[in-house]
């Protein structure tokens, strides 16, 4: 069973059960602080996987992330990015090191 947001990637790796939400990347089970709707999505794929005797096509919550679409324009851009300040310095440092790592064949 698996909890997505990036349907076409999920997909394609041919999982058994997929319970796809059209949210941002790492929001498949809600909005934050959103419990009563985290809690049905949880409950849709406990259900499938309680129901499923065979291979399962993916299962499409009917939540929305906002009134519109926006969020899939604005997401990663200068106006929503994906981290800010200390955060964004953090995140590119350990990326880098990653790179290091993996030209020296240690990763």
């Amino acid at each position: 069973m698996v909890f997505g947001t990036a349907r076409d990637i999920v997909e394609s790796v041919g999982v058994p059960r997929f319970i796809f939400t059209d949210f941002p990347l790492g929001n498949p089970c809600g909005r934050p602080f959103d419990a009563t709707m985290q809690r049905a999505i949880v409950e849709t794929g406990l259900e499938l996987l309680e129901k499923a005797t065979a291979v399962a096509p993916t299962v499409t919550t009917p939540y929305v992330w906002s009134d519109d679409d926006s969020w899939k324009r604005l997401i990663f851009s200068k106006e929503q990015p994906f981290l800010e300040g200390e955060a964004y310095r953090r995140w590119m440092e350990a990326k880098e090191k990653y790179r290091q790592l993996k030209r020296e064949g240690q990763v």
